[in-house]
């Protein structure tokens, strides 16, 4: 019987993932500044924030298909899928982009877990997928 990741974990791992997308996102952001000028701001000009969220996928849907972030193998959470196959790449684009509205609607798609007998949240639920706790081993 698998241990679902607590919620502080979740968050925790979140946080840690949330610094390596900022450096990646600085650096992203540095590569794109030579085509088009310093004038560039995410959401403002729709090519730069599809290339931010390109380097958001690659980094977080690299690692999802490979079962966990840096973040994830930090606190010794693994993403698996409900039914014990490997997420695809639609998988990961589902869970990304229900993971983003999870965010914005104040964080009550990740809040969600709180609720869930299996500690899911909304990108959890639409992605099939599911936030495992591992042994110390």
């Amino acid at each position: 019987i698998p241990i679902y990741c607590p919620f502080p974990r979740r968050l925790l791992a979140m946080a840690y993932d949330g610094v390596i997308l900022l450096g990646l996102l600085i650096v992203a952001a540095a590569v794109a500044l030579p085509f088009g000028g310093a004038d560039k701001v995410a959401l403002h000009d729709i090519w730069f924030t599809l290339w931010l969220l390109f380097v958001c996928f690659a980094y977080l849907g690299g690692c999802w298909r490979h079962g966990s972030t840096l973040g994830m193998r930090a606190w010794r959470i693994r993403l698996v899928s409900a039914d014990e196959k490997t997420i695809s790449w639609p998988r990961c684009l589902i869970r990304f982009f229900v993971g983003l509205v999870s965010l914005c609607v104040f964080g009550l798609g990740i809040a969600w877990a709180l609720l869930d007998k299996k500690n899911r949240s909304w990108h959890d639920l639409a992605a099939n997928t599911l936030l495992v706790k591992l042994d110390k081993k």
